[in-house]
């Protein structure tokens, strides 16, 4: 494109230069031929007005007299009737521009000079038209050049961000040129850039999450099957056939929000009215016997028959991500918590390990944050499940620690009852 750029260039400078040159070659020659002509011309004139001005009072004409009316350069002939000719200067052998005036008298003067003195002054010309078009063209070179340069350069740069943006590296650029058809479509990549960047990290978000998320489901499921294949109690395996089948409604409802949540991150869940001792019930038999195995205990207390606006499955997915966070990071034993503030029901969650550290409180809902050697997932997608049923979860205190899930709550008929220790 560069020469093509250059070469288009240099063509219209050569053609404007072939047209406008050969008629200014054209003109100047004609115009040097003329004035050369009317300068012998007026020559002729003033030489011919002296001769007669002489013969009028008788005075005497002679070369010498002559010579210092003709130029140098040129030669002049006088004839006068009954005389001899008069010759002034050196007769050119070439070609000459001649000038013939006659008198009243019938005198004749006749002034020639060479056609070389107007060749060279028509050489000098040319020569001065030749170096400006010369200096037109390397100009005009120069500044093909330049131009090419501005507008391939751009595009070398829009074609090395297509080509970054098809190997998955999705950076914007953030450059422009200074052409507006050129910063149209470094805008247009830029955006694009964007776009995909948010895509690759949604899809490595749903990855890290639905990893993170179906591995309790997955771990209960495997305990109960376990259980089952060990006993030979026909309520047992039917019990723990059960359970296994509540596990595996999970399981769906987990992999649905997280495809939900992948399509649309700004849907807001499928929030109804729910029993929220249900959700917590199930919560307390799923973990208990991982905390047996650790020698502890889950514990729960405060207000019975609350009720709540939310997904259940969401709610739970939160409250299981908290009760792992304290079997992995806590320690002694985990109490949940129910009561009332205001129009919402508080979820609180603490144990009798060393808390949060100080560095971390106010980014332990960060995404890769966490005390110790783990994903940093979980509790990142429990703020944004919660979020997403128009609720929140808060960090309350650090040491011991105490986390908080806030719901929307609807009072119930029915009586609210505290809830004993169990």
């Amino acid at each position: 494109m560069r020469r093509r750029l250059i070469n288009s260039t240099l063509a219209v400078v050569l053609v404007v230069i072939a047209v406008f040159g050969l008629s200014l070659v054209i003109v100047e020659t004609r115009t040097i031929s003329n004035s050369a002509q009317e300068s012998v011309d007026s020559e002729a004139l003033r030489l011919i007005s002296v001769v007669e001005s002489r013969l009028l009072g008788e005075e005497r004409i002679s070369p010498d007299v002559l010579a210092e009316q003709v130029d140098p350069r040129r030669y002049a002939r006088v004839e006068i009737p009954g005389r001899s000719p008069i010759e002034v200067g050196d007769r050119p052998t070439d070609s000459v521009i001649r000038s013939t005036e006659t008198g009243e008298r019938g005198e004749k003067v006749t002034v020639e000079e060479s056609r070389s003195a107007v060749t060279r002054e028509v050489g000098r010309t040319l020569l001065i038209i030749g170096a400006v078009a010369l200096l037109a063209i390397v100009s005009a070179v120069l500044l093909a050049v330049r131009q090419a340069n501005r507008l391939t350069s751009p595009l070398t740069d829009l074609a090395e961000t297509a080509e970054r943006l098809g190997s998955g590296d999705p950076r914007p650029r953030h450059k422009r040129y200074g052409v507006a058809e050129l910063d149209r479509v470094a805008d247009v990549l830029d955006a694009s850039a964007e776009r995909i960047a948010r895509m690759l990290t949604a899809e490595r978000r749903l990855a890290a999450d639905a990893s993170h998320q179906l591995r309790t489901p997955l771990t209960a499921l495997s305990m109960r099957i376990e259980e089952i294949s060990v006993t030979d109690d026909p309520d047992t395996v039917k019990e723990e056939a059960s359970i296994a089948l509540t596990q595996v409604e999970r399981l769906t409802d987990v992999v649905e929000r997280l495809l939900t949540n992948a399509r649309d991150a700004r849907t807001g869940g499928s929030a109804v009215l729910f029993d929220l001792d249900e959700v917590i019930k199930q919560q307390l038999e799923e973990w208990r016997p991982a905390y047996r195995s650790a020698g502890r205990a889950v514990v729960c207390s405060g207000k019975q028959g609350l009720q709540a606006v939310g997904t259940p499955g969401a709610v739970a997915q939160v409250l299981a991500a908290l009760i792992e966070n304290s079997l992995m990071h806590g320690g002694g034993t985990v109490a949940l918590r129910t009561r009332v503030t205001g129009n919402q029901v508080v979820v609180e969650v603490t144990d009798e390990g060393p808390g949060v550290p100080a560095d971390l409180g106010a980014r332990i809902f960060e995404r890769t944050i966490s005390g110790r050697n783990s994903t940093g997932i979980g509790l990142a997608v429990a703020r944004d499940l919660a979020e997403a049923d128009g609720g929140r979860l808060e960090l309350l205190q650090q040491q011991p620690p105490v986390f908080a899930l806030f719901l929307s709550r609807i009072a119930q008929p029915r009586k609210e009852a505290d809830r004993p220790v169990r």
